[in-house]
């Protein structure tokens, strides 16, 4: 029996949680292996701890918000793609990943 969530599922989003989950594998193995020339690592270690992932996340989300405004789609994609980049930084930060946003989203719907 097939899953109706699958049904008619977009490959194009397939690729997208693909991508997501590489992403936040990358930052997972830079925060273990802490490699010195790595900016996800420096995160990690910055002597702000979290404080400094969250300021990012408020630079990022000003900088979304304002590309939004100015109807740049294409600053919008970079944007939200930093936003992401910071969101997932935290979550592992956090001991969460895109699972927990996918069980999150899927119990709204």
């Amino acid at each position: 029996m097939s899953d109706p969530k699958s049904e008619g599922a977009d490959p194009e989003a397939e690729l997208d949680a693909d991508t997501i989950d590489a992403l936040f594998e990358t930052i997972e193995q830079r925060k273990r292996d802490l490699p010195e020339d790595s900016y996800t690592a420096s995160l990690f270690t910055h002597e702000k701890g979290e404080n400094a992932v969250l300021e990012k996340l408020g630079e990022e989300s000003t900088e979304l918000i304002l590309a939004a405004k100015d109807d740049d789609r294409e600053e919008l994609a970079a944007e939200s793609a930093d936003f992401l980049y910071h969101l997932l930084v935290l979550l592992s930060m956090k001991e969460m990943g895109p699972d927990d946003l996918r069980e999150e989203l899927e119990a709204r719907f």
